[in-house]
């Protein structure tokens, strides 16, 4: 049976140190998959005129593009090189919820993320985000320093 984890990094050296333990944890385990994922923090929840929502929409995808440029695919790439198993995930939304759902739909073993960060996805994650992620998650979830 393969085991998967997922990744969520942050494009800063929090991310990376979260990727590391990830790949310790894979060596240790064998068989295993790493999900590289990276959450563009995005509510749905605002009232705009249909245009300033096209512009909005435009806006979201260019995000995800760039996300995926600079920050997954590199960081699947790497791992590839390296020998594991690794594909990757870009998506908006709430990050504890949005990575909890894309664990569950993954099928994925635990979720790994770092604890602090000079910005991005780990200083989001260090007050509530990261309550809700450990408090509320359907699979364990490993804090990095």
């Amino acid at each position: 049976m393969t085991a998967k984890l997922v990744i969520g990094l942050d494009g800063e050296g929090s991310g990376s140190r979260a990727l590391s333990h990830a790949k310790r944890l894979a060596g240790l385990i064998g068989e295993c998959e790493i999900v590289v994922v990276y959450v563009v923090e995005w509510s749905p929840f605002t009232f705009q005129t249909a245009e300033e929502n096209a512009m909005r929409h435009k806006r979201r995808e260019e995000e995800l593009k760039i996300a995926h440029e600079r920050v997954v695919d590199p960081a699947v790439a790497s791992l590839k090189s390296e020998g594991f198993s690794a594909s990757g995930i870009v998506r908006h939304g709430d990050v504890a919820d949005t990575l909890n759902a894309i664990s569950v739909e993954q099928g994925a073993d635990q979720i790994v993320v770092a604890r602090s960060s000079e910005g991005g996805f780990a200083k989001r994650l260090f007050g509530s985000s990261t309550a809700n992620l450990v408090m509320s998650a359907s699979v364990p979830v490993t804090v990095v320093g």
